[in-house]
Order: structure tokens, then C-alpha cells, then sequence
């Protein structure tokens, strides 16, 4: 947002607004992926030191950094849309706002409304393949060799896109209180 539109309630830099269960929910998951990533590097540094130095590569190093990419993603989501930090063209709802603050927020809480419908439906649509991989043990990797469940990945896709719902439907409701009330900050 502009310096004209400070978006405090929500913005990732401001002090805390009281108790936010939502908040402290959505950051915990990004803090788990944050942990995450730190592990992963840990790995693939090992495998690296492993396999140039010691001729000893870590087996299956590919495929949970494949697979980790997706999980870690779904657990920062909802976090991301929620400080407002997913990456978007904004100069046009800038201009907007700058001079037609109510269409600006109005315009704002429309496309609030449709990420949460979207992040809703990929919720869905990742439920049915969540219980297919655990009914039929589904797995990937090489078998025999390295083979890890899909599930927990496909879980994290369902809960990335459910926190991702969750995160647009607050802000939602953050741009329909300040379109009511009138406020612009």
C-alpha cells in the first residue's frame, strides 16, 4: 500500500493490536515453515558435504526438497495474505484509493472475497486426494530405496489453502468495517 493508506490493523511492522488468536495461529504456522526450511537447508548441506566429499550422498535428498517446497509454502500462506505480503500489481487500486477511498475499499474487500473463494476451493479440491493418498498408502519416492507418505503433504495443501481462506475472509472483514465506518486507515 501507499504511505497514503497505512494498513496497521493487519501490517506485519506494526506492535501487536491486543489478543489475536488468527494471528498468532496463522504465524505459528509460518514459523513451523520458517523451521522447515532451516532443516531442509541443514540436509541439503549434508548431502552436498556427503556426496562431494565423503562419497557417501544422503539417499532421497531430491525428493523430500521437492516435496518440502510444496509443504512449506501452505504453511506460510496463510500468514502471507494476512500481513498482505502476497505479491500483487497494486498501482492501480493505489490510484484508486488515493482519490476514491470508498471504491478503493470497496474494490479491495471484492478482491479479498475472491482470494478467499479461491483459497476455499483449493481447500476442497485437495480433500478428496488427501483421503485417496491415505487410503490407497499412497507414497513417493523410489521403492525399496526411499519412499515417504503423500499425505502429509497433501494435508498441508489442504490446511495451506483453508488458513489462506481464513487470512482473506479477516481482511474481508478489516476492509468492510473501514468501508462502513468510513475510516481510511
Amino acid at each position: 500500500m501507499t504511505d497514503d493508506v497505512d494498513m496497521v490493523a493487519l501490517d506485519a511492522d506494526a506492535p501487536p493490536q491486543g489478543f489475536d488468536p488468527v494471528r498468532m495461529l496463522l504465524d505459528g504456522l509460518a514459523a513451523i515453515g520458517t523451521i522447515w526450511t532451516f532443516a531442509l537447508m541443514l540436509l541439503i548441506c549434508a548431502d552436498v558435504i556427503g556426496r562431494s566429499f565423503l562419497n557417501a550422498p544422503i539417499t532421497g535428498v531430491s525428493e523430500i526438497a521437492a516435496h518440502s517446497v510444496v509443504g512449506i509454502i501452505f504453511l506460510q500462506l496463510g500468514a502471507t495474505i494476512y500481513h498482505r505480503r502476497m505479491t500483487r500489481a497494486d498501482f492501480l487500486i493505489n490510484h484508486i484509493t488515493r482519490r476514491l477511498p470508498g471504491l478503493g475499499r470497496l474494490l479491495e474487500a471484492l478482491f479479498m472475497l475472491t482470494g478467499a473463494v479461491t483459497m476455499a476451493f483449493v481447500a476442497q479440491a485437495g480433500w478428496p486426494g488427501l483421503w485417496n493418498s491415505i487410503d490407497l498408502h499412497e507414497f513417493f519416492g523410489v521403492q525399496g530405496v526411499f519412499t515417504i507418505p503423500t499425505w502429509p503433504i497433501r494435508a498441508l495443501i489442504v490446511l495451506g489453502g483453508a488458513t489462506g481462506a481464513l487470512a482473506y475472509a479477516m481482511l474481508v472483514l478489516v476492509e468492510a468495517r473501514q468501508l462502513i465506518t468510513g475510516r481510511v486507515a
